[in-house]
Order: structure tokens, then sequence, then C-alpha cells
């Protein structure tokens, strides 16, 4: 795994930097060492007391009745309960807003304009508003606005939503994931590839307001997720009942979860 890890790195500092192909070449001799150190092993000697059989032993007569799939969670994959797709939505949206208001502030203390911030998210995707100077993307743009919103509102929805996946993983201390891990990985990742992806964003954003707004959207849109009651995963249940092709009845002859299966 170590090794696999140094081969993508290797390759994506021919795409980023030097420094990640680097720290690819240090991961790959450091995970041949480790794989070369168990698959060829220095021969060693150990004295082993012997000692005389036991006694044999005698088979068991009685039966052993087994678990179905899924019974008492038996071979059940994690997380068993989730959050459901519309929290990670909101929590997206309202991070989002978080993020925003963190954006607007950095637009009024560093740069004196609201639509700064605005302008420069829009630029992202807008070659005619990377290559105005300063001064202009300090002024009001509809254009600037209308995409702005476009790229916030859906790329904020998105990451609520891979929150509301992810949260239930880290389930005593869900704020490490939303509020330190993942504004560390997203902002490394962007600071790695925008000098790629685009250069004149890389030379105008301002890393350390940048890293605050990931962080005030993840602890923001990380609570409204965490706050939302679990729902139970299907893991457990039939694929038959799982696709409607089977019913469980109970006792009174309606649908429960104990009891026969009907064909329906």
């Amino acid at each position: 795994m170590v090794a696999a890890f140094g081969v993508t790195l290797l390759f994506a500092g021919l795409l980023t930097h030097w420094l990640v192909s680097a720290l690819g070449v240090a991961c790959v001799v450091a995970g041949l060492v480790g794989w070369f150190r168990e698959v060829l092993p220095l021969e060693l000697e150990e004295e082993v007391v012997v000692e005389p059989a036991p006694a044999p032993v005698a088979p068991a007569t009685a039966g052993v009745r087994h678990l179905k799939v899924g019974e008492q969670g038996h071979r059940g994959r994690f997380p068993l309960e989730m959050h459901p797709y519309s929290a990670g939505l909101r929590g997206g949206l309202v991070g989002g807003i978080a993020m925003a208001a963190c954006a607007i502030l950095y637009g009024l203390v560093a740069q004196r304009s609201v639509w700064y911030p605005i302008n420069l998210l829009a630029a992202s995707a807008s070659a005619t508003l990377s290559q105005m100077p300063d001064e202009q993307l300090r002024q009001f743009h509809a254009s600037g606005l209308v995409l702005a919103l476009i790229i916030h509102s859906v790329g904020s929805a998105l990451v609520g939503l891979l929150y509301g996946i992810a949260l239930p993983m880290f389930p005593r201390h869900p704020v490490l994931l939303g509020g330190v891990l993942a504004p560390i990985f997203w902002t490394g990742l962007l600071h790695s590839g925008l000098g790629v992806i685009n250069p004149a964003l890389q030379a105008r954003i301002h890393w350390g307001w940048f890293f605050a707004a990931q962080v005030a959207f993840g602890l923001v849109a990380g609570r409204v997720v965490a706050r939302r009651e679990r729902i139970a995963t299907l893991q457990h249940v039939p694929f038959a009942m799982r696709v409607g092709l089977e019913a469980r009845i109970d006792d009174e002859g309606g649908t429960g979860s104990g009891g026969k299966g009907s064909r329906s």
C-alpha cells in the first residue's frame, strides 16, 4: 500500500510540483524495503521443547444452528447506520453560507470590496473575469455574481453530501473530519494543483483566508449533519426484500420485521 501510494504521488508530481514526486519516491523506497524484508526473511533457529501428544478429543454430537446472513449482526458491514442524503445536502448549503460569510469578510478586510471574492470565484470558470485586473474585480459584475452563486451552491451541496456519507465512519469525533481533516486535505489538494488548472487564480488567492473558510464550512456542515437522526442501513435485510420481491409478515397478518416471508 505504501509503495502504491508512492507511485501515485510520483506521477501526480509530474502535473503539480517536483516535491510531490520526491515524496512519492521516498514512499516507494520505504514500501519496497518493508516489502522485501517480509518476502525475504532471515533464517533463524529456535529451540522448541517437545511435549507429549495430548489426549484424543471426542467429537461433539450436538447439532449447530447456523446464523443467517444479517442475523444478530452476523457479518455486518459498517456503518450500520447513516445519515439521510437530505442531511448532507442541508449541511452543505448551511456550511456554504458560513464559507461565503468568511469570504465576504476577507473581501472587506483585505480588498475593501464585497465583490472581489465573488468575482474571484467566478473567475475560476470565466476567462473574461480571470484576465481582469484587481481594480475591476472589486466592482460589481452581474455575470460574476450569477456564476459564483451556481459554482458555490453546487459545490457546497456536493461536498455536504460527501460529509453525510463519510461522517458515520467517525462516530466519536465527527468534528475531526469535518473541521480539521477535510479542510487540510482540500486546501492541500487545491494548493498543489491550482497552478496548473488556473494560474491566474493561483496568483490572487489568499491561502490563509481560504483555509479559514474551509474550516468554517467543515465545522458548520459537520455540525448540521451530525445532529440529524441516523437511519439504519439495509445490509442485514435479504436481497429479495430489498428489491421488493419478498416481504415479512408478523403474527397478526401485517407486514413487519419478524415472521416468515411471502412472495409478492
